[in-house]
């Protein structure tokens, strides 16, 4: 078992001999780890954590940290990894705030420079979170779904699987399964139809999620009324998770970027000659 003299290892840490740990390296008291598991420098796995087999965690890792909140006690959950994630440089997620419950990330998933998981938030297997996404407390991200750089989640919301956000946006309301999100304008434009080819889906399951998608965003129904033609019309399917994931989102869905029918696009006016020149900023 490959232990860099440098590291600091609890003696009540669980280690197997197919673990690779670092110079400089932290493992708290109670830490369990997976075989095959490999931490590269400056790894810090606090009191709390498990984590799973063929993890690979990069240099300033770290996981089970406290929650940033400012009503955190001494009386903390845990943090569970699944198996054969990346975790690159400086990811840290933190454990949960209340003492058996756990921040969870399950199996083959990217999470990339910088990224945040905040105390309490679930995400799925094969996500990507690319460099900076910082999600908040409580934030659930189903499996599948990719987001991309920098982008930020309210806490408590939810993004659905196979759903793609794009870079910067600010997620405040639930995405749902399968679509893609406009990041300048955080709006859904549309199915994740490259997402849906790569993952598999047939062309007669792709119809059934543009059937929903447009019964969702554009028949205009009420809440109560959508909830329930979705449960008629879709009962089976990839569509039919619309139904239950619309019937729990307690802060909304992310609405459509569409433009009203006869709408034009304004051209930008170049400035003339006359107008005023623009002013200095101060210092």
């Amino acid at each position: 078992m490959p232990i860099h003299p440098l590291a600091i290892v609890s003696p009540t840490a669980t280690l197997p001999p197919g673990v690779e740990i670092g110079p400089f390296c932290i493992i708290e008291e109670g830490v369990t780890l997976g075989d095959g598991c490999r931490l590269e420098s400056h790894v810090t796995l606090a009191e709390g954590t498990v984590l799973g087999e063929n993890n690979h965690l990069f240099q300033g890792v770290v996981v089970g940290g406290p929650p940033q909140h400012l009503q955190a006690t001494d009386q903390l959950g845990g943090t569970r990894i699944g198996s054969g994630n990346t975790l690159r440089e400086n990811t840290t997620i933190h454990r949960a705030m209340q003492p058996g419950d756990w921040t969870t990330l399950g199996d083959d998933n990217c999470l990339m420079v910088n990224a945040h998981v905040a105390h309490d938030c679930h995400v799925g297997s094969h996500v990507v979170l690319a460099n900076n996404v910082m999600l908040a407390g409580h934030v659930t991200i189903e499996d599948r779904a990719f987001l991309s750089g920098a982008v930020g989640v309210h806490q408590f919301c939810r993004v659905g699987r196979l759903a793609m956000v794009g870079g910067q946006a600010r997620v405040c309301r639930d995405v749902l399964p399968f679509v893609l999100i406009d990041g300048v304008s955080t709006a859904v434009v549309g199915l994740n139809r490259v997402g849906l080819r790569r993952a598999g889906y047939s062309a007669e399951e792709v119809t059934q999620l543009k059937a929903a998608y447009r019964l969702i965003y554009r028949s205009g129904l009420p809440w109560d009324e959508l909830l329930d033609q979705l449960g008629r019309q879709f009962p089976e399917g990839p569509a039919a998770c619309y139904r239950e994931f619309c019937a729990g989102a307690k802060r909304g869905i992310v609405s459509e970027r569409r433009l009203p029918p006869g709408a034009t696009i304004k051209l930008h006016q170049a400035e003339t000659t006359t107008s005023a020149p623009p002013r200095r900023m101060a210092g």
